[in-house]
């Protein structure tokens, strides 16, 4: 179990939402946090908040702009032994709707975005013989909720590559660990549904990075009953299996195209 005090933890998308409650969260449990976000202002106010926090720019699609990140966060905080993978954006509605530029957004930020810190990252940790990976992913790398087909997709991908990741990585002293919650409260699930599950607040997908830091898992389901419900799912047949997920799983093609007016241009455009 890891003590996260002296720990110098960045996280990605740090700025708002679960990115702000992770930091926070951290630091009160005496880490040294590392913010980076495309916006990067939003960055450097978030960390103001918080006792030697650090902001910084950030833009996870772009290799040299992460590389830059990590090295800021090196010269000036110490190696780094955690990466919290956070960034992630979201375009809902019918699959034929959707923009191409969206699709590509969000596999640039969701899937190569995690690629590149994991890449990145991962070569100093194993030098060193200790590190972890957390990415915050979406119980979506397990289900595919109807009007999220390429955001699942992207977690779809994210889980994958982090389960191969963590095989090459055995015995090397660095953790690779994928949360998936529910629906949480951020701008990104903004005119969503969540179903019969209630939304999440950040701070609580907050304490679970918290708890992957104290003892690294290979995978966390929040809540954890949720994981319960995906392993009986794995054993129902084919047929059986998507009657259930549709009983089960919000349908996300009626959400409020209104309400998430505002998020989506300032994401995916």
């Amino acid at each position: 179990m890891a003590d996260p005090r002296g720990l110098v933890v960045a996280i990605t998308g740090g700025a708002r939402g679960i990115g702000a409650a992770t930091a926070a969260t951290l630091a009160e449990a005496g880490a040294t946090v590392a913010i980076g976000d495309i916006d990067g202002e939003a960055a450097a106010a978030t960390a103001a908040e918080l006792p030697g926090a650090i902001g910084l720019p950030l833009d996870v699609t772009d290799a040299e702009s992460h590389q830059r990140f990590l090295d800021a966060v090196a010269q000036r905080l110490g190696a780094v032994d955690v990466l919290v993978a956070n960034a992630g954006v979201m375009w809902v509605g019918r699959f034929e709707d959707e923009p191409v530029t969206a699709t590509r957004r969000m596999f640039a930020v969701n899937v190569e975005g995690v690629i590149n810190g994991m890449r990145l990252a991962t070569p100093a940790m194993r030098k060193r013989g200790r590190g972890q990976i957390v990415v915050v992913a979406s119980v979506a790398s397990r289900l595919a909720p109807r009007g999220e087909a390429s955001y699942a997709a992207t977690k779809h991908a994210v889980l994958g590559y982090c389960t191969a990741v963590r095989q090459e990585l055995h015995r090397s002293g660095v953790d690779v660990s994928v949360l998936m919650p529910t629906v949480v409260e951020t701008d990104l699930a903004a005119g969503t549904s969540s179903g019969i599950v209630k939304r999440l607040p950040p701070r609580h997908v907050a304490d679970a990075v918290l708890s992957l830091v104290r003892r690294p898992r290979p995978e966390l389901y929040l809540p954890k009953h949720v994981g319960v419900s995906i392993r009986f799912l794995d054993l129902v047949p084919a047929r059986l299996r998507g009657f259930c997920q549709r009983l089960l799983v919000v349908d996300q093609t009626s959400s409020d195209p209104g309400t998430r007016e505002d998020y989506q241009r300032r994401s995916l455009e």
